[in-house]
């Protein structure tokens, strides 16, 4: 599907961090896993929980509470990591977010959706794309692509490559 396509659907994965709820544009969201086993990665940035195996290929996981500054995701049965597809310069990844609970799909009309607040937002205004009002609630809508600076995108990659040779290593050894 190109680029113009995916940005015409009007759907959004909702989900909570703490008592906020964000979302998420529905092209951008490839997956929804259960809470699995995460590799711990030496090294990595806070932010980065580790790896996990996700039908062969390596997936780094990021805690969504800590790259927003709030505190370290607390797990609950609720828990669960959106697999995304995030594209940085022109290249895309799959990354693995950590988020409190998946509320819905929302179908959000662009007229429906306001300019974020420039001023006394806690979050970083350039992750926020704007916010809806859905049912008398606010949601912030995320620029997923703009979460992960470049910077940020290649410590996840050499992390995960770097997992991945010593999973390679010892199943070797």
């Amino acid at each position: 599907m190109s680029e113009e396509k995916k940005t015409k659907i009007n759907s959004y994965l909702s989900f909570k961090l703490g008592n906020e709820e964000f979302a998420a544009h529905a092209s951008k969201v490839l997956n929804i896993l259960e809470m699995t086993n995460i590799t711990v990665v030496p090294k990595s940035p806070e932010y980065m929980k580790g790896v996990i195996n996700l039908r062969g290929t390596v997936l780094p996981v990021i805690d969504t509470r800590i790259k927003f500054g709030m505190s370290p995701t607390e797990y609950t049965s609720n828990t669960c990591i959106i697999v995304l597809d995030i594209l940085i310069d022109g290249e895309s990844l799959q990354v693995g977010a950590l988020v409190d609970g998946v509320q819905a799909v929302l179908e959000i009309e662009k007229e429906h959706i306001m300019p974020a607040p420039s001023i006394g937002s806690k979050y970083r205004s350039e992750f926020i794309k704007g916010v809806a009002n859905i049912n008398e609630n606010f949601v912030m809508i995320l620029d997923m692509d703009a979460i992960f600076s470049s910077d940020d995108l290649s410590t996840l990659v050499e992390s995960a490559s770097e997992t991945k040779n010593i999973d390679e290593m010892e199943k070797v050894g």
